[in-house]
């Protein structure tokens, strides 16, 4: 592939609904400008983005892929994103490499909850964008329909730059706004036709918003407009590409990626309208100084890049996919990771089209490339020259609160498994593991439960290990709720020195559910020498691991060590600490035990349409909503206190209720007392294991 100047380079994002058809037309791209000899299909498994088997198998884009394409001297970096929502942080670093987006709409389908994420996305990135309604050669897709309603919700800057030509239902070429032409395709070719009756009106009114925008571009402008002078071709461009830069414009086209119909207009649109990265800004810091250093793609600066996805196969290996902030990066160059603090090598440059490396000289400002086995390199890492040391921000990335418990299949695997998730994580940061010890547990974290079901597949078919997913634990703690007083005599006699260990000790809440237990001693006369004072306090520091009500950690006690007796010959710290054990159980028992559960601080945010079935779902967990906050975009935020046992599978149920459009956060606030029905039901499954595992020894 031939080596690209900062203004020859497009960095472009399909957008859409997951099935709008992001995938065909990236394969369309790559077929009109010649990287393929013929077009792959999603259903097939064939196509360049859609590599992984994964992909191939479920038969919809996982992760984003790259397809770097050369049309009219220019060089067009595709990036083709996942739609299902699961996979969200896929798009949000593409998002933060691309300049320009594409929103493909599904002609048949219209606007869909996808269609309205991408554009949100683009809105916070202040992302030009052009509008693709693909699929316009199925029956009943309609172009006007997706105007009309992307009108009505964005206002008039949508800017239809193409109208369908259709005979006998079939959809057989389109009408140029800006050049008022009909077109028609005669295989692949385009040849001149009539523009329709039915199309002039329609056209009219689209030129006229067309000419108002382009007026709007300067007084001269406006003047010429007011004073009946038509504008040249060139002016008309020329005064668009500004506007759609500046998102003042979403120009709207469509076609067909199956029979690559429109795909070289869309491509022409790309290069015509979208800007270069030397017309968009990136800052970071400058480590030495502290200053803002204005990278802005800027190819005679110091040599700059962000890593901004990392690709980890078993089959092609580690790639680092970068986007050169600043300078030329070349061969063989030596660059300083900021984060890591390491100078590596970066060997050799390539651009990845699919899963397909290819080797290039240089990358200069603007461009997207990959570095082949950096070692210590990780998604959202600077690299910079070490004379030059420059930090850039990381992008946000969508937090996951999806969990399930995961274990082995074979007791063997545990230190593969956890090898392999290290490098899916590297790849993947929605997705991250923790080892909860405390309930004895592996958790594995997710945006969804399609996004954990996918990842347990590739834990099989790339790495040959095996994990069960189960729902986990809950991390409940015990206390009590009323005082105890009680004394426990331990002493045995075996032959030789025996062991004896007298204590009376009192129980009560200590209203800090903070620690586990305070520990306090009253002992007079020397009743107990202080010297097993530390054995009473090992006693309940095991005591308080596991509860005697349903073996969760115990918190909130407050024990105190009144009196008791010794044997001068026979006591020892283990008596002492054997007897404060027996003594905190029956204690325990006897001061009203209760069971706390965990509660958390919820946020929903849904438009204000589906208020109502997610308070009354909230209702039903029993959740408390503490109120509704109105925030931009006709949405509100729910805010709930919800017990953390009521929350699994709420990710699936907020998703049905709300068509996809609910998305929710929380976090831990506190812990409350379980409903009795909840205690019960506890204390019954630890009573079941205990008698299980009597049966077994």
């Amino acid at each position: 592939m031939n080596v690209y100047t900062s203004d020859k380079i497009r960095n472009v994002v399909l957008l859409g609904h997951g099935g709008a058809g992001k995938t065909s037309l990236a394969e369309a791209f790559g077929y009109i400008s010649g990287i393929t000899s013929r077009m792959g299909k999603v259903s097939d498994g064939n196509t360049i983005s859609d590599y992984g088997k994964e992909e191939q198998k479920r038969q919809f884009s996982i992760s984003t892929s790259v397809i770097p394409i050369e049309w009219e001297g220019m060089k067009i970096n595709v990036l083709d994103t996942p739609g299902y929502f699961d996979f969200v942080g896929e798009v949000e670093e593409a998002v933060s490499a691309a300049g320009a987006a594409i929103i493909v709409v599904n002609g048949k389908a219209g606007i869909e909850v996808g269609t309205l994420k991408a554009w949100e996305l683009c809105e916070k990135y202040k992302l030009p964008r052009i509008i693709y309604v693909s699929n316009m050669d199925v029956d009943n897709a309609s172009f006007r329909q997706v105007v009309e309603d992307m009108t009505a919700m964005f206002g008039k800057k949508m800017a239809p730059f193409h109208l369908p030509i259709r005979e006998n239902e079939k959809f057989v070429g389109y009408v140029n706004v800006i050049t008022e032409t009909g077109n028609r395709w005669n295989g692949k070719e385009v040849v001149p036709c009539e523009v329709p009756e039915y199309s002039k009106a329609n056209l009219q009114i689209c030129r006229d918003t067309l000419m108002e925008s382009v007026a709007e571009t300067s007084e001269e402008m406006m003047e010429r407009y007011f004073g009946g002078e038509e504008f040249t071709e060139a002016e008309i461009r020329s005064a668009l590409r500004i506007n759609v830069c500046d998102c003042q414009i979403v120009p709207m086209t469509m076609g067909s990626s199956v029979l690559c119909q429109g795909i070289y207009t869309l491509l022409d649109d790309v290069i015509k309208y979208f800007p270069s990265p030397e017309n968009r800004e990136v800052a970071g810091i400058n480590n030495k100084t502290g200053e803002i250093y204005h990278a802005d793609y800027d190819f005679s600066k110091a040599k700059t890049a962000y890593i901004w996805k990392t690709i980890v196969d078993p089959f092609i290996g580690k790639y680092s996919l970068i986007k050169v902030n600043s300078g030329v990066l070349k061969t063989d160059d030596v660059m300083y990771n900021v984060d890591k603090d390491i100078e590596e090598k970066i060997g050799k440059l390539y651009v990845l089209q699919g899963n397909k490396p290819i080797e290039v000289p240089e990358l200069h400002a603007g461009d997207i490339g990959a570095l082949a086995k950096l070692t210590a390199a990780r998604t959202g890492n600077s690299l910079s020259t070490k004379a030059t040391t420059i930090k850039f921000g990381k992008f946000e990335i969508s937090t996951p609160y999806t969990y399930m418990r995961y274990k082995p299949k074979n007791k063997a695997d545990v230190d593969k498994i956890s090898q392999a998730l290290q490098k899916i994580g590297h790849e993947d940061l929605t997705m991250k593991t923790v080892n909860d010890s405390e309930n004895s547990q592996l958790l594995l974290y997710g945006m969804g439960d399609q996004h954990l079901e996918i990842i347990v597949s590739r834990l099989l078919n790339e790495y040959k290990v095996e994990v069960d997913l189960a729902q986990p634990k809950v991390a409940y703690r015990e206390t009590i709720r009323k005082n105890s007083d009680v004394e426990y005599k331990y002493k045995k006699q075996s032959g030789g020195h025996g062991q004896y260990g007298h204590v009376k000790m009192r129980f009560s809440p200590s209203g800090d559910l903070e620690k586990p237990y305070e520990f306090e001693t009253e002992v007079v006369g020397g009743a107990v020498p202080k010297n097993y004072f530390p054995a009473v306090e090992k006693g309940l520091q095991d005591s308080v691991l596991k509860g005697p009500l349903a073996a969760y950690p115990v918190v909130g006690v407050k024990a105190v060590l009144y009196d008791g007796s010794y044997h001068p010959v026979d006591s020892s710290e283990m008596a002492f600490k054997v007897a404060t054990i027996q003594a905190f159980k029956k204690g325990f028992m006897e001061a009203q035990p209760v069971l706390l559960e965990p509660i958390v601080s919820l946020k929903v945010v849904v438009p204000d349409s589906y208020t109502g079935d997610v308070m009354g779902d909230l209702n039903k967990r029993r959740g408390r909503v503490l109120g509704m906050n109105p925030i931009a975009g006709g949405k509100q935020q729910i805010e709930a206190d919800v017990p953390m046992s009521m929350l699994f599978g709420y990710c699936t149920d907020l998703r049905s209720m709300t068509g996809g459009r609910g998305t929710y956060s929380y976090e831990f606030a506190r812990y409350e007392q379980a409903p009795s029905d909840v205690q019960e039901k506890e204390v019954a499954a630890r009573a079941a294991k205990v008698a299980e595992n009597a049966v077994e020894e």
